[in-house]
């Protein structure tokens, strides 16, 4: 089976990861990126980028959803700072609406999210952003989706050029860079965005017999691919 993938949020540091993977994969036949402002990307035969202001209007665009069966859910904010209603908002409420938009259009599609490490699974935590995302997976998990896949990575490294849009984050990159060659190797707590891209593609393409993959599960796909 070829991927003909949605993305939506690329401009974003595992957006750009997994559409740079997305590009490079043979087993990925189309690309149809969806953005609130223009990516970096240059033109390629394969990619299609709609600019769209609202995400929780995707009203008209039923043809151009149409014919694809992957979608890589990349959109997401930083809790810092943010009320519980607000958070919920664009976590919960955006990514059910995207979801179910999709689902009505083809129940045979894959669709991938990207939570997070210490998600909070019973929706009942003191951690407000865990309990959201926790929130999130379970509706996500509970649609008629051919298959649906969580995504649980811990600490990410940066790849092949590609930043964070959050100022901190890169400086926090920045800092643990020089010592990335040994943090590699604690497979429970670290990735990079490269293995993640990757293994959003290979999770697809093979399957796993987990839903919920957390950063343990995300490099083991990827090294055992190589091997």
């Amino acid at each position: 089976m070829k991927i003909k993938a949605i993305i939506f949020g690329s401009t974003g540091m595992l957006g750009q990861a997994v559409l740079l993977e997305c590009i490079q994969n043979t087993e990925v036949e189309s690309i149809l990126v969806i953005n609130r402002q223009a990516s970096n990307i240059s033109s390629h035969p394969k990619l299609k980028e709609i600019i769209r202001k609202d995400f929780f209007d995707l009203s008209g665009l039923t043809n151009e959803l149409t014919g694809y069966n992957t979608c890589f859910f990349c959109l997401g904010v930083s809790s810092a700072g943010m009320k519980e209603n607000e958070y919920h908002k664009i976590t919960y409420d955006l990514t059910l609406y995207v979801a179910k938009t999709l689902l009505a259009i083809n129940k045979e599609m894959t669709f991938c999210y990207i939570s997070g490490a210490g998600t909070d699974s019973s929706e009942k935590g003191k951690i407000m952003w865990a309990r959201v995302k926790g929130k999130t997976e379970n509706a996500l998990l509970s649609l008629p989706f051919k298959k649906a896949y969580m995504f649980r990575p811990a600490f990410i490294q940066p790849m092949k050029g590609i930043r964070s849009r959050t100022k901190s984050y890169n400086v926090l990159y920045s800092v643990f860079k020089p010592f990335y060659f040994i943090l590699k190797h604690f497979d429970g707590i670290v990735t990079n965005t490269e293995v993640f891209g990757k293994v959003m593609i290979l999770t697809v393409l093979n399957g796993y017999d987990k839903n919920v993959l957390e950063n343990r599960d995300i490099n083991k796909i990827v090294r055992e691919n190589k091997e």
